[in-house]
């Protein structure tokens, strides 16, 4: 039988990490389950608490920067709860160590996997939502977020390649990058882009290849930029 309430060490990480004591203790043990462990798995409360995420960082950085518009908000907010982002914070906390993993997952070490670390995060915050409402979710967000706020780049650096040449070549009164998809190769569930970025006025080009259209545009993009003139790059 499980336990009414939550092991020692498992309650006073939480209250550590989060500020928060559980009421319903088996909402936090079902945000620590992948499914590989058993049905009673934490993706809903991941989908809960992503969403509860992106509304609290996007208040925490309304709040943290009166002067930026949306645009400079959206990018911050996107750097602030990405994957890689929020994976990192687990990590920082611990929470590798308190997830319920199945045999494979444990095997091939599910408990430092990214994907695995920032779903849990989210889904902590789910929990902690379905627990005792918006307040305490957001609390937690400011608690594991707030040492993170200081750090974000300005927001003009956080804008993707395409936009950036874009920006610069408009700004100049220049014409607009052209984008050509070459090859398409892979299976259907595995394809693989080839894309080439011109800028004719310059006469350079540079070939990007990903997993998708955009995400091959936005690595021959960068390449681009790097083949700027100088008195053009340093103002990117």
């Amino acid at each position: 039988m499980i336990p009414l309430g939550l092991p020692d060490d498992l309650s006073n990480w939480v209250e550590r990490s989060f500020g928060h004591v559980f009421a319903t203790p088996a909402l936090c043990r079902t945000a620590l389950t992948h499914r590989s462990a058993g049905a009673d798995h934490n993706e809903r409360l991941e989908f809960l608490g992503d969403s509860i995420l992106n509304c609290a960082a996007a208040r925490l950085l309304y709040q943290a920067h009166p002067l930026a518009d949306e645009g400079a908000l959206s990018r911050l907010r996107a750097s602030l709860v990405s994957g890689e982002t929020l994976a990192q914070i687990a990590g920082d906390l611990g929470l590798g160590e308190y997830l319920r993993l199945g045999p494979g997952e444990l095997k091939s070490g599910g408990f430092r996997r990214a994907s695995i670390l920032a779903d849990a995060l989210e889904a902590m915050l789910g929990a902690i939502f379905s627990d005792a409402g918006f307040d305490a979710a957001a609390a937690a967000v400011a608690r594991i977020l707030g040492p993170r706020m200081s750090d974000l780049p300005a927001a003009d650096a956080l804008k993707d390649p395409k936009t950036r040449l874009q920006e610069v070549l408009q700004a100049r009164g220049l014409a607009l990058p052209v984008y050509t998809l070459t090859a398409v190769g892979g299976d259907p569930h595995a394809q693989s882009f080839t894309v080439t970025c011109e800028v004719p006025i310059f006469e350079i080009a540079a070939v990007g290849e990903g997993a998708s259209r955009r995400r091959a545009e936005q690595l021959a993009a960068a390449k681009v930029i790097d083949l700027l003139p100088v008195e053009i790059r340093e103002h990117i």
